[in-house]
């Protein structure tokens, strides 16, 4: 994903996160685990509702730094936004840590976060969330790990509104979320869910460099 590709598809910069789901406030909530289920219960069950396994799982440890250190470097974010911004770390009740990455001035960011919990990967947005969406899309694997793009406006709207999510299962139980809304010169004309797949493919490259993989 090179600078030249990234400015002509994003314009000045990229994009923003909604990391409930992909729709502002009526986004679909993350999956969330049932009340009587234990992690290792939970675990032995997965995959469920459909999602696809991962066959071969990056290590835990890879998502136990903090997505502002770790999920970009310093040259890809400026290779996405023409610039480095300040990474405002957070931590999702009940999800895991997140970074937003903003211009200001385009009115575009980016915010990437690890899934860490309930420990349901694709398989709890397959049962909570794909019966939500609008738009759902089993993308291609990327970097090798099974992947989705959804959001709970219609193509049309997430398109004209610039909101979408992709998650990647990096094992049955951990996903890495990324989800955007381009500049303002570029609302409306470039549709989001593949933008959130380019940049979904650089931090997953990013992990596999940490693994050793």
């Amino acid at each position: 994903m090179t600078r030249r590709m990234l400015m002509t598809v994003f314009g000045a910069a990229t994009v923003a996160l909604v990391a409930a789901g992909c729709s502002g406030g009526s986004a679909a909530p993350p999956a969330t685990a049932p009340p009587a289920a234990s992690s290792s219960s939970a675990a032995a069950g997965l995959p469920h509702s459909g999602a696809p396994k991962v066959e071969h799982p990056l290590p835990e440890s890879v998502l136990s730094g903090q997505p502002c250190q770790e999920a970009l470097t310093s040259g890809q974010l400026d290779e996405i936004f023409g610039m480095v911004p300040q990474g405002k770390p957070d931590t999702l009740a009940g999800i895991g840590p997140k970074c937003r990455w903003a211009n200001i001035d385009s009115g575009a960011g980016l915010s990437v976060f690890y899934a860490t919990q309930p420990r349901h990967g694709l398989s709890g947005l397959y049962q909570n969330s794909k019966p939500r969406a609008k738009v759902w899309r089993v993308l291609p694997p990327i970097q090798g790990f099974p992947a989705i793009a959804f959001s709970t406006d219609d193509a049309e709207t997430s398109i004209r509104n610039g909101l979408c999510q992709v998650s990647v299962g990096i094992s049955d139980e951990l996903t890495v979320d990324v989800g955007l809304t381009p500049g303002e010169s570029k609302m409306g004309k470039v549709d989001p869910c593949d933008l959130s797949a380019r940049v979904a493919d650089t931090v997953v490259s990013n992990l596999k460099r940490k693994a050793g993989a």
